[in-house]
């Protein structure tokens, strides 16, 4: 019997044995970092002639790993791979499928503080976000199996007197996976699976800031049992081999998390038909958004100020769920600010090997040297109240940042950050925070702090956001329970998690025989 499905609870750090858990975790990992790691290519390791670094952001002198830099070649022979490979693995039972996602999930369980260690050190997470990322990935895999068992099914459809009508859903064909490395567990993981358990074959292409954490997944996934050829990984940037992967002809479909201006060229890439094409291809993208979270006079003030704190500056802003805005109603505004400031300044940051730090470094100097730029336009558009300043240590470290006073139409209220930078507007009354939170071109995530049910009622017809929340953060989707994804130019909508999702890899066919006699 297939158990039920459940959301892993979180791991109590505060718990004396599972912090020297953890702590040993790290030691484990440290102590394997600097390897040169393969591609996988139907099973077999393949290397490149020219490799990569991926390093630890809060310390750059370390090397996490060493990764191949693929080669167009190499990324044929993944299509042609995973091409040949479909033909088998299309016809593997549901149940089969479903069991390979179980004994994944199983595995992660096992290896659990392991994969939230190296999520501490290659991209900088805090003990606890990274222990959440690792329980999403877990659920996410777990979950889609139990829905793969649901799409298995023949669907039921009316009856015609004189015929017999069934449904099916059925695989794509090879599909390219290009995940974000701020989810290297949970958004690759779910993506990837819910790929091949529907009877797909999958080309991985991981962030080349989130390579080991891609290379483990596969291990566990090859360590499962899955197939050779069924998952294929290739490391590399994303505008050589990424694209080639996009573009090629036998690419059926595309999964992508990231910026809104590389979901857009793929978008476009991918809507090209090439040479022998027979399909239009499917895009699956979740690229971003400029979350408001509204304040309400009638708000629990304590309640708002923590959830705001926490949605802004949790993994230093790196989430695309992460409040950018706060619009506060005017005759509260002040008071919201300075609670807000003084809630702030108890944030610590430094390298997430200790545990003591809520927030870490940002994941590259790159992306160090955009948030300062916006940081400098933050003080041209408004007020900066708090933080502002790069730290004087060895990593990618930021202090969180508060600007008040920024217009709706600024810069700093329309652009994604995507860092610990909060831009604070002030609403004249409850429908013109509304109207404010809808001012962008994005449209993923949103709350509202308020205790006026008819607020609340306006809220959910006139917010448009593809999740919204009420007297909570923005951040931390449950899987099952809160379908994620977002509207306009936050993506597809594609609402991982939901029950929709699986069937944005699947296609429909509709069979009808005529009853004899």
């Amino acid at each position: 019997m297939v158990r039920e499905f459940r959301n892993e609870a979180l791991i109590d750090f505060s718990d004396e044995t599972k912090r020297q858990e953890m702590f040993k975790a790290i030691e484990k990992v440290e102590s394997q970092v600097g390897r040169e790691w393969s591609m996988v290519i139907n099973g077999k390791r393949v290397k490149s002639k020219d490799q990569f670094f991926s390093h630890n952001p809060a310390d750059p002198e370390q090397v996490v790993g060493i990764f191949q830099r693929a080669l167009p070649d190499q990324a044929e022979e993944a299509v042609q791979t995973a091409l040949r490979t479909f033909k088998s693995w299309r016809k593997t039972p549901p149940e089969e499928r479903a069991e390979y996602c179980f004994k994944i999930a199983d595995i992660m369980r096992a290896r659990r503080l392991e994969l939230a260690a190296l999520m501490v050190l290659e991209v900088g997470k805090s003990w606890v976000e990274a222990d959440a990322g690792v329980a999403e990935g877990i659920d996410l895999i777990d979950f889609y199996g139990h829905e793969v068992l649901r799409y298995g099914r023949n669907q039921t459809v009316p009856q015609l007197p004189t015929e017999q009508s069934e449904l099916y859903y059925i695989p794509l064909g090879v599909g390219a996976v290009i995940p974000p490395w701020n989810f290297p567990i949970a958004i690759l993981g779910g993506m990837t699976a819910a790929a091949f358990a529907t009877g797909n074959t999958v080309i991985l292409k991981p962030s080349s800031d989130a390579p080991a954490l891609a290379k483990r997944f596969v291990e566990i996934v090859e360590e499962a049992g899955v197939p050779p050829g069924v998952v294929n990984l290739i490391t590399g940037p994303g505008a050589e081999v990424g694209e080639y992967l996009v573009e090629h002809s036998k690419t059926r479909f595309v999964t992508f998390t990231g910026s809104k201006e590389v979901g857009i060229r793929i978008y476009e890439r991918a809507a090209r038909v090439g040479k022998g094409q027979l399909w239009l291809k499917r895009v699956v993208a979740e690229m971003g958004g400029k979350n408001a979270i509204i304040v309400d006079s009638e708000a629990d003030i304590d309640l708002a100020v923590q959830g705001v704190a926490s949605s802004a500056f949790g993994y230093s802003g790196q989430k695309c769920s992460a409040c950018s805005r706060a619009v506060v109603l005017a005759d509260i505004y002040d008071e919201f600010l300075e609670r807000l400031c003084e809630r702030t300044k108890t944030i610590t940051v430094g390298p997430t090997r200790d545990p003591g730090n809520f927030m870490g470094p940002v994941i590259n100097l790159k992306a160090l040297a955009k948030i300062l730029d916006y940081i400098e336009i933050g003080r041209r558009e408004g007020r900066l109240v708090h933080g502002g300043k790069q730290l004087s240590l060895p990593g990618c470290f930021v202090e969180p940042t508060i600007i008040a006073d920024i217009a709706p139409d600024a810069t700093l209220a329309q652009e994604e950050v995507f860092g610990p930078v909060l831009a604070v507007i002030k609403a004249q009354d409850f429908g013109d925070a509304v109207d404010i939170a809808n001012n962008t071109e994005y449209g993923l995530t949103g709350s509202v702090y308020t205790t006026n049910r008819q607020k609340i009622d306006l809220a959910k017809r006139d917010f448009h956001v593809g999740n919204l929340y009420f007297n909570r953060k923005s951040t931390g989707a449950m899987v099952g329970a809160h379908p994620f994804g977002g509207f306009n130019m936050s993506g597809t909508d594609s609402k991982a998690s939901g029950q929709d999702y699986l069937a944005l890899f699947t296609q429909a066919k509709s069979i009808s025989e005529v009853k004899s006699g």
